[in-house]
């Protein structure tokens, strides 16, 4: 097969363990190059998991495939290349400054002691600039809110330059204005290329932004495909237990809850 048509990322009887307990059994999906692909499920389900083993960190059994190699034989550096992880809850309590731990995106492109380049300096200041973090630059990272927090570890991730992108709850601790405003620039990133897999907690979210659901429930995927196709009400009704109007207006499907079950 063309390496143009091969999965970025594929998955094949994906199975992971963590202290005795199985929290993902058996998992098969393949994710294309350039795709938003959104992760649903209820608190427990096995999103972060999921996030986590495709970015490298956790152990795994069954098949696990990065750009056509098993990602177990990939080097911690060169993965970092491909890949970028983003925490739901960014833990930043050093008295790096916010461009200081931006710039640490650069730091899978240099040998030790190397320093950035223009072009990497510049890429950093665009992600900061990407993420409205240009006037907190200076600012130590410990003295920030947890959204702008959050912020910053997108911001770093930018920097990181991966083609890759996993999203733990990207709109997490953000007020509106920058839910809406990050989900925005993460759509433009996938339209120049760039793919996505993010854990959302909002469906509302996931239907307006996500190319593509992959809904989880106690590890299992429950569904997989289109939000129209998999954000009904009887999937709500099982997995999220919660009753709801599924509806599509103006070309955007909405989704009403109405009653907890």
């Amino acid at each position: 097969m063309p390496s143009e048509h091969l999965p970025v990322i594929a998955a094949e009887g994906l199975c992971v363990e963590l202290g005795g307990a199985h929290i993902l059994h058996d998992l098969s999906f393949s994710i294309s190059a350039g795709n938003w692909i959104g992760l649903l499920g209820p608190n427990g389900s096995g999103k972060t998991t999921l996030l986590r083993a495709l970015g490298g960190l956790l152990p795994y059994s069954g098949s696990l495939v990065l750009k056509n190699r098993p990602l177990s034989i990939w080097k911690d550096r060169e993965r970092a290349r491909e890949v970028a992880f983003v925490r739901q809850q960014p833990s930043l309590d050093f008295d790096f400054t916010v461009e200081e731990v931006v710039s640490l995106g650069l730091a899978p492109h240099l040998s030790w002691l190397e320093r950035p380049s223009p072009a990497q300096r510049e890429r950093v200041h665009t992600a900061l600039s990407d993420t409205d973090l240009t006037d907190l630059a200076s600012r130590p990272v410990s003295t920030l809110s947890g959204g702008e927090q959050q912020r910053v570890q997108l911001a770093q991730a930018l920097a990181q330059d991966a083609p890759v992108l996993l999203l733990d709850e990207p709109t997490a601790h953000l007020d509106v204005h920058h839910q809406y405003d990050l989900m925005e620039r993460i759509a433009a990133l996938v339209r120049t290329g760039r793919t996505v897999v993010a854990a959302f907690h909002d469906l509302a979210f996931a239907a307006r932004y996500a190319d593509r659901l992959l809904v989880l429930d106690n590890g299992e995927l429950a569904a997989d495909g289109q939000p129209a196709e998999v954000l009904t009400t009887r999937l709500i009704r099982d997995v999220f237990k919660m009753e709801a109007d599924v509806e599509t207006k103006e070309g955007e499907l909405r989704v009403r809850y109405l009653a907890p079950i």
